[in-house]
């Protein structure tokens, strides 16, 4: 079910990409329906060049048949379409259980416009039950780690295969489990303010709309001025 929620959700905002943008394609399960989606338009005469937010994605969608150009060489997105592992009804999300949070920040900030697609089960009446990932400078990782576990939580370094994970960027990831977050902008400007912590997973001003599945339904949210 959630597999087929993920397609709807991916399918809804496909149909707002237009011939001749450059579109940003995020990473995850969800954006992996997102790119045969995309894929097939292409086929079918749809012009557009992609960015992809991490080495995968890049790979699955120039497999698919998409142009992926480098993200160095621009400045400014038309459309970017990604994952969350959480979001809020005011569209703040949590965001980076694939390892990509630093792209896609990046990525989502330099966009005119950028949609979250989601399964139901990423919906969440208060953000906090998923944790906050990080990347951290490898140089400063015990500083970093100490940094954080000083704002009430204990970072958890990512294992692969009993070594360190790592980013595309070479840099190391951690999950923070903060629980329910009163004040979601006060933890993410303490997490900004911390030397060596080169990005977070939580992005509460990117988000513009948001394509929400349920069971066959799919619900567009829009945020608001006020949000």
């Amino acid at each position: 079910m959630r597999e087929d929620e993920k397609r709807r959700a991916a399918q809804a905002a496909a149909d707002e990409i237009q011939s001749g943008m450059i579109i940003g394609i995020g990473t995850g399960s969800t954006v992996a329906e997102l790119i045969p989606i995309l894929a097939a338009r292409v086929r079918d005469g749809l012009s557009v060049v992609a960015v992809a937010t991490s080495e995968a994605t890049a790979a699955a969608a120039q497999a698919a048949g998409i142009t992926i150009v480098p993200f160095a060489d621009l400045s400014k997105i038309d459309l970017t379409i990604d994952g969350v592992d959480e979001i809020d009804p005011a569209l703040r999300a949590i965001k980076g259980a694939g390892g990509a949070l630093l792209r896609e920040k990046i990525v989502a900030t330099a966009s005119h416009r950028m949609i979250a697609i989601a399964d139901s089960s990423k919906h969440s009446p208060a953000l906090g039950s998923h944790a906050i990932s990080v990347e951290i400078l490898p140089f400063a990782r015990s500083f970093v780690l100490a940094a954080i576990t000083a704002l009430g939580t204990v970072p958890t370094l990512r294992v692969v295969a009993g070594q360190p994970a790592h980013s595309d960027q070479g840099n190391l990831l951690a999950d923070c489990a903060f629980g329910e977050l009163s004040d979601a902008a006060k933890t993410a400007q303490a997490l900004s303010a911390i030397p060596g912590l080169l990005g977070h997973g939580l992005f509460l001003t990117e988000i513009d709309a948001l394509y929400l599945a349920k069971g066959t339904e799919v619900t567009r949210y829009e945020r608001t001025p006020t949000a």
